[in-house]
């Protein structure tokens, strides 16, 4: 097959990757799925989602990741009396020069943790739109630039919980994944309770990988080879949340909205570096099945039908994934 990369290339950048999940490893027992996704995001320079029940490390894991690439990092935690100058700064009027001056909010920062994201209402959810699309904040009349990297890591309690509010569709959208995540093995628990239940712990985190080292590694994710028949695989597994009976699938009924064209890019970038960090410097349909699920999961809005039938977004994204043909 076709590649843009060497190999060895490959194999020397995914050992200096390896370094940056053992790290997180040092600290983090039981949550491989997480590392792994928030890695690939990384190296897509886009946001993820977290939903879990609380006590999962999901705060601990993003403070982790920020301590081993050496990044600035702030957290938000997310109150319903929270206020969008609360996230990106306002101006501050000084009566004896008679002049504003602009007093940055935690946003400008490379790591944002925006913790329990849907204790907040949507005005203080949609104050990130910016932020995260453009990469750009603007405070009165100035737009300043955000660093780069910068990501937004949100975290979110099950819906069902008390004091919680949907996101809007435009926010969900702008998370480039939305990671389930459960709770450990018994095996991995018990490693938990012999490393961390003592009240003096140690979890001293090196920095392993600097900001620079993340940017060099996008570029070669960005070149990884894509065929055209696994562009038309994307393209078809997309469409299929839009018009499903063009594939064969009786499910119209149970789709409100379908994927936007935002699926189609960050599949087809999410593809690319799980086949990066898996070691090959081509995408197979199985990086594209692997990654599906945390990039489509959110995008796809049930109906009332399916919700009366109790099918999830899940159920009906297995049902595409076995229908579409493969190349």
């Amino acid at each position: 097959m076709e590649s843009n990369l060497e190999n060895n290339n490959i194999e020397k950048e995914c050992q200096e990757l390896n370094k940056l999940t053992n790290e997180i490893k040092k600290v983090i027992i039981g949550q491989d799925y997480l590392i792994e996704r928030l890695i690939i995001s990384l190296l897509c320079n886009q946001h993820v989602l977290i939903e879990g029940v609380p006590g999962l490390a999901k705060t601990l894991t993003v403070t982790t990741l920020s301590s081993a690439i050496d990044t600035s990092f702030k957290r938000i935690q997310f109150t319903p009396d929270l206020l969008p100058a609360d996230l990106l700064g306002t101006l501050i009027y000084n009566p004896k020069s008679g002049e504003f001056t602009t007093k940055k909010g935690p946003l400008f920062t490379n790591m944002v943790l925006a913790d329990e994201i849907n204790r907040a209402p949507a005005k203080v959810q949609s104050a990130l739109l910016e932020a995260m699309q453009e990469r750009q904040i603007t405070i009165g009349e100035e737009t300043h630039k955000l660093d780069d990297p910068f990501m937004v890591l949100a975290t979110q309690n099950p819906v069902e919980q008390e004091g919680t509010y949907p996101l809007p569709e435009a926010q969900v959208d702008r998370f480039m994944m939305k990671i389930i995540i459960d709770y450990p093995k018994r095996d991995e628990e018990l490693r938990i309770l012999r490393e961390q239940a003592s009240i003096k712990k140690e979890n001293a985190v090196q920095a392993v990988m600097t900001p620079d080292d993340i940017k060099k590694l996008r570029t070669l994710v960005d070149i990884v080879f894509l065929d055209e028949k696994i562009e038309e695989y994307i393209v078809d597994l997309v469409f299929a949340t839009r018009d499903p009976e063009s594939y064969g699938l009786n499910i119209s009924d149970l789709i409100q909205y379908g994927a936007s064209p935002r699926a189609t890019i960050y599949l087809t970038m999410a593809s690319k570096a799980h086949a990066f960090i898996n070691g090959r410097s081509y995408v197979t349909p199985h990086d594209v099945k692997s990654i599906a699920y945390d990039v489509l999961r959110h995008r796809i809005i049930v109906s009332y039908e399916a919700e009366a039938e109790e099918k999830k977004s899940e159920d009906i994204l297995k049902m595409i994934l076995d229908t579409v043909k493969v190349p």
